[in-house]
């Protein structure tokens, strides 16, 4: 079984949350302070009152979809017809006015939301805003100026390997259930469950049904949502992720602003992971952080003062050693702010200063190809940064990008897919969309150059 298979969304439809306790105060813990128990007392202390604290703001979500299924009548044979499909997760309120933030997969293609409290008052809700990149959604109950119980965000710079945390939800659909255990793991970008990996990985008990919870830290706030398991059952094994707490302020904020959809910024360099083999070519003692291999012109790094070679070390103060690491750190700023970077070069260390901005490049229409060429039925998009993040393509690519196929076209019919990059017609180099529906329409035979995973290949036709 490869390894993508492991990694499961927490079932499409129960969730849990987790929550942690403190044992010793309610202020912070700093690491000066954590020690194991001593006595018998410190072992038999509870964790109940932090469960009890936590739990008002864990909620039940019920998403409701109507699909159509088939079925085979002995007399009429096979017809379709509509039924009602309906999952459950949980999800944790972070707005007292009824803003709450769950999975997307709990909610994906639902046609209407239902919230039910810990109290068991039942609520229609609705979707504010979904994040399929990072798999987090935003609703919101109508509580008629009620102010709910909430789960405050916690600084997961704080969170240390060991620390104790809850989960709370409700596994196989059971009614609220609480499970202890530590935290197993910091900053898991290897999971590879979203376009923004940076986990934190925990053994508390995670089953089937626990999307949308909360990981709540020692003091009661929340640290992530839990989102998937590691499992070639289907059954916990102890291996279970959180989308840090970071990542959920930052939707969130995006969606009680009026947002529709989240804006990441973007540093413009392309990275490499320091390997023991690359540390040794660079003459560094031990392999760490990531070098920059390239560098977008005028993008944040650059005029931040980045150069090629430099290693960075660390983002926003978070030491980072893989591309996707850095990339998270950069993407859970909030626009505008400064992001202070260390950087190696030339054996030194320097800091340096980025604003965080989005990709430039803006959101250029896309053209909808048409005619008698190997490209027809496809939708196109000329290449920028912005239009090459939001779609999951190479942003230093050159050219255009398939962005949609019409099934029935010529284009999809051939075997090209969404997602190819277009960038060279009969010897032209491609720019944008429009020259390139001008070059399909002027030739009677085509050599396309296409980028696909990596790869490049020329077409005839």
């Amino acid at each position: 079984m490869d390894s993508a298979s492991l990694y499961k969304p927490l079932f499409r439809g129960v969730a849990v949350a987790a929550v942690c306790v403190s044992l010793l105060s309610p202020s912070v813990v700093s690491a000066q302070n954590r020690s194991a128990p001593t006595s018998r007392a410190e072992v038999q202390l509870s964790f109940a009152p932090v469960a009890a604290r936590a739990g008002p703001a864990v909620v039940n979500v019920y998403a409701q979809r109507v699909v159509r299924s088939m079925s085979r009548d002995p007399f009429f044979g096979r017809f379709s017809g509509p039924r009602m499909e309906q999952s459950l997760g949980s999800g944790v309120i972070v707005g007292a006015d009824g803003i709450i933030v769950t999975n997307n997969h709990v909610i994906e293609g639902a046609q209407s939301l239902k919230v039910v409290l810990a109290d068991r008052r039942e609520f229609d809700a609705e979707l504010v805003l979904a994040d399929p990149r990072v798999d987090l959604a935003v609703l919101r109950i109508n509580t008629g100026g009620e102010r709910l119980p909430t789960l405050q965000y916690a600084n997961t710079a704080d969170a240390q390997v060991g620390d104790l945390v809850l989960a709370i939800g409700n596994p196989f659909g059971l009614q609220q259930t609480v499970t202890s255990g530590i935290i197993s793991a910091l900053a898991r970008t290897e999971v590879g469950i979203s376009d923004y990996a940076f986990f934190i990985q925990t053994d508390a008990a995670i089953n089937r049904g626990n999307s949308g919870g909360a990981l709540v830290d020692m003091n009661g706030a929340l640290v992530g949502i839990n989102s998937a398991i590691a499992s070639e059952s289907g059954g916990s094994n102890g291996v279970g992720f959180a989308i840090p707490s970071e990542m959920v302020r930052r939707v969130v904020e995006s969606a009680v602003s009026g947002g529709s959809t989240v804006i990441r910024p973007w540093l413009g360099a392309r990275l490499q992971t320091v390997t023991s083999d690359l540390a040794r070519s660079l003459n560094l003692p031990r392999p760490e952080g990531v070098l920059v291999s390239q560098l977008y012109p005028r993008s944040s790094g650059e005029r931040a003062g980045l150069r090629l070679n430099d290693i960075i070390l660390s983002v926003g103060g978070v030491d980072v050693r893989d591309d996707a690491a850095v990339r998270y750190q950069f993407a859970t700023q909030r626009p505008g702010s400064q992001v202070p970077l260390v950087v190696l070069r030339g054996g030194r260390q320097i800091s340096l200063t980025a604003v965080a901005e989005a990709p430039p490049g803006g959101a250029p229409d896309p053209v909808l190809l048409a005619g008698r060429h190997p490209l027809s039925g496809a939708r196109v998009v000329t290449l920028t940064p912005a239009t090459a993040e939001a779609s999951r393509v190479d942003p230093f690519a050159d050219g255009v990008f398939i962005q949609a196929l019409d099934r029935r076209g010529i284009a999809a019919r051939i075997g090209f897919r969404v997602g190819d990059i277009i960038d060279e017609v009969n010897g032209q180099p491609v720019r944008d969309a429009a020259q390139l529906d001008r070059l399909m329409a002027q030739a009677r035979t085509w050599v396309i150059g296409v980028e696909r995973n990596g790869q490049r290949a020329e077409l005839r036709f």
